[in-house]
């Protein structure tokens, strides 16, 4: 319970101090945002602060931050550590700036940011990641929340037709959402659903909390780093099945949706920084609430998603429980729709599609539809595909996250600020995606072709790595400096 309460004042305290010294790094002021200057009603349209921050939120926070820490607390109670401590200086940190440099940039995408800071080939790679993320995103948030609905509410088989017309339902919830301006749907639902998404973390802290936090310690007695069931190592595998709660380079995708709505620079922090630090909020919660039940004797093995119907039953009863399951079933919802909205929006920007045109958006949608249902089709049908699919999907999603850091480090750099804020996480995680696509056997499979034990020649692949990263950054914000110089 102790180590769990120091890693709650880290994320509050912490992030507090922390995200004012971002603030002060990047020095908002009042110069006129995107959402007036360029306002279109459909995709550039002010809102009110507090429905910015709840959009963004619900925006943010799909599965990731509660089946990713259920996941994650199999390594012991270092999670309540780390997931703080990694969302104040990493995630938070990536959210932030990311908003605060697309509003700078007339509400840009990633994609669009990264061909101006960092050059065409780096912007050519990170759309081929970025499109496939999003892609696998919105096919993920089908599949589901879908399988949720079938099993937990309508109490029926996941693999009988009933589950291709919850699936179909959510397809064209998904469309209007991607079709209309952003403040007709998401605008006026999202509120709604936030009030679930915080009712139903705060529950389940508060039944760990009633239950007196008597099994809130080590799944392995007297170790802060318990022996994962499945014998894998905490890095890089953690950092990879937590995700969201602690970085997530999906976010970037989300953010720049609402840097387009937001009416005030001085807004950033509390939109951006502040939600993410929710959000750890909310892995906190859910991580609390499997490791008392993991001690209590529930199967180490159980699978996530099932586990989320006992942790919600368990501490908020069978109504409140009902309500905590919807709660996770409009999580990701509320993020696939903005991913396939995001998708048109890249898209629309890389080939100079205008958005404004109905037509166009339509015919952009259809086009990402096609794709995504072949891929749930595939998902589906595979005996191993949803597997295959959320493996790639966490890998691809820290590897978002890197070239995001990267973008924000040369920013820093071109303008003369502390740049280390960024770099320092960035060449963190270089090394854990690399490590981790290097040992996995839906990568390179390395040191078991090698024949060595453990993890030895990928950590060797993670060094050299962020070696490249570092050089690599360095080496754009110098040209970009120069070039700034140059022009001014």
């Amino acid at each position: 319970m102790i180590l769990f309460i120091v890693g709650i004042l880290i994320l509050f305290v912490g992030g507090y101090f922390y995200g004012k010294y971002c603030e002060k790094v990047f020095q908002p002021d009042d110069r006129i945002t995107p959402a007036i200057s360029m306002a279109d009603g459909v995709d550039f349209v002010e809102m009110k602060k507090w429905k910015n921050q709840l959009i963004e939120l619900l925006n943010i926070a799909g599965t990731g931050p509660i089946l990713g820490p259920i996941q994650g607390i199999l390594f012991g109670p270092i999670a309540f550590i780390t997931i703080p401590i990694g969302c104040v200086l990493a995630g938070a940190t990536h959210d932030y700036f990311i908003g605060m440099m697309s509003m700078r940039n007339e509400g840009a995408q990633v994609p669009k940011m990264i061909r101006k800071y960092m050059g065409k080939t780096t912007n050519k790679v990170y759309n081929i990641v970025i499109w496939i993320l999003m892609l696998l995103v919105g096919v993920v948030f089908i599949y589901t929340p879908g399988d949720l609905i079938v099993n937990d509410i309508l109490h029926m088989d996941v693999d009988g037709g009933i589950i291709w017309v919850v699936y179909g339902i959510i397809l064209i919830y998904y469309l209007l959402a991607t079709l209309f301006p952003i403040d007709k749907i998401i605008g006026r639902v999202y509120p709604i659903f936030g009030a679930i998404l915080i009712v139903s973390a705060i529950g389940v802290l508060g039944g760990v909390f009633l239950d007196g936090g008597a099994n809130l310690h080590n799944i392995t007695e007297g170790v802060l780093l318990s022996k994962h069931p499945l014998g894998q190592s905490f890095i890089p595998v953690f950092f990879i099945t937590v995700a969201c709660g602690i970085l997530s380079g999906f976010h970037g995708s989300q953010i720049t949706l609402i840097s387009r709505t937001v009416k005030n620079e001085h807004e950033g922090r509390s939109t951006f920084y502040n939600m993410m630090i929710a959000e750890g909020l909310i892995a906190m919660c859910w991580a609390s609430g499997a490791m008392v039940l993991f001690n209590r004797g529930t199967a180490l093995d159980t699978n996530a998603t099932l586990m989320v119907g006992i942790i919600s039953k368990t501490f908020m009863g069978k109504i409140g429980g009902l309500f905590a399951i919807i709660g996770v079933i409009v999580l990701p919802i509320t993020s696939g729709d903005t991913a396939f909205r995001s998708l048109r929006l890249m898209i629309g920007e890389q080939f100079n599609i205008s958005q404004k045109s109905v037509k166009n958006r339509i015919l952009l949608s259809l086009l990402i539809y096609v794709f995504a249902i072949a891929i749930l089709y595939f998902a589906k049908t595979n005996g191993n595909g949803f597997n295959l699919l959320w493996r790639y999907f966490g890998f691809t999603n820290q590897l978002v996250a890197v070239f995001a850091l990267m973008l924000i480090t040369v920013y820093l750099y071109i303008n003369k600020k502390n740049y280390f804020i960024t770099m320092i996480p960035g060449m963190f995680y270089a090394f854990i995606v690399s490590s981790y696509i290097a040992h996995a056997d839906l990568g390179l499979s390395l040191d078991k072709r090698l024949g060595m034990d453990g993890y030895l020649a990928s950590y060797i692949v993670g060094f050299i790595f962020v070696v490249l990263f570092t050089v690599f950054v360095i080496k754009k914000g110098k040209i970009g400096q120069t070039k700034s110089e140059l022009i001014g």
